[in-house]
């Protein structure tokens, strides 16, 4: 049997948005109801599922070769690995999450200073304990085994992860400080860095997965257009690079293809479609490779 990489990939709120890139990357990933563990269409990978909570800890201990978990279990968890990329996206976005401090709308509290002796709950303990110390603040520090928000009223505030502060808000919490913004990092094990195959697998996982990243809220666009209107057009695409033209058989028209954001396709091709372009289509894209 040749050798294997045992990549770890986080359960809960990451799972679903992870195994998304994992494909668009081009791994199909199948998930059964029967196995503890995905498979993969890659006989020289293994993919393993911790919680992104402990994930660094197996990635330094080596029981993976790598993983994809929070920057803030990393620190939390002090684990010496190699940081190999670092992949904004969270559970619904491609933007950070932060963990802030939040108390009831009702609290007095404005500033950290003013929970001077109080109690908070957080998942995030030893990160808390810190901010609050660095600060001069003396608080207790508490675990919180989830339904943190519901705690807000029972204590004198907590510290909880959001991507939008949606929950905060409906859960009629304010926040009073962020303490730490997280990205998705991607790490590995030293001894399998410094592993010839393995480093070659991760870096080439590595690349891929940025093109999935890259591609994630991209499409391509493609459109015939006549010459004469050819300048028109070109003023309306919002690409970082000139598109590309290639000419048609009819020596009259050509077709001009670019890559953009989602969300500026759907207001653009109306304007293009007054620009002069005909038989314009809208793709999506698994990756883009710089």
């Amino acid at each position: 049997m040749g050798q294997v990489l045992k990549l770890g990939i986080p359960k809960g709120s990451l799972q679903d948005s992870t195994f998304d890139m994992m494909r668009r990357a081009g791994y199909d990933i199948y998930v059964s109801s029967r196995s503890l563990n995905p498979t993969v269409d890659d006989p020289e990978m293994e993919i393993i599922q911790f919680r992104a909570q402990e994930m660094s800890r197996y990635v330094e201990d080596g029981v993976l070769d790598a993983g994809l978990t929070g920057k803030d279990w990393i620190l939390e968890n002090g684990s010496d690995v190699v940081d190999v990329a670092d992949f904004v996206y969270a559970k619904a976005k491609l933007v950070p999450v932060r963990w802030v401090l939040a108390v009831p709308q009702e609290s007095p509290v404005q500033r950290i200073e003013d929970l001077e002796g109080g109690i908070i709950a957080t998942e995030l303990v030893g990160m808390t304990r810190k901010y609050f110390a660095d600060r001069g603040v003396n608080v207790k520090v508490e675990f919180s085994w989830g339904a943190t928000e519901a705690k807000a009223r029972l204590l004198n505030g907590i510290v909880d992860v959001t991507e939008t502060g949606s929950s905060l808000r409906a859960n009629g919490l304010r926040v009073v400080e962020t303490l730490l913004e997280s990205t998705t990092h991607f790490i590995a094990n030293k001894a399998s860095w410094q592993d010839p195959w393995k480093r070659e697998k991760i870096e080439s996982l590595c690349l891929l997965l940025r093109g999935a990243m890259a591609a994630r809220e991209k499409v391509g666009l493609k459109m015939n257009v006549p010459r004469s209107k050819l300048e028109q057009v070109c003023r309306l695409l919002p690409s970082e690079k000139s598109p590309t033209i290639n000419n048609l058989m009819d020596s009259d028209w050509v077709a001009v293809e670019v890559i953009l954001r989602e969300v500026e396709e759907r207001q653009l091709v109306p304007q293009l479609k007054k620009a002069g372009a005909t038989g314009i289509i809208v793709y999506p894209l698994n990756k883009v490779i710089p």
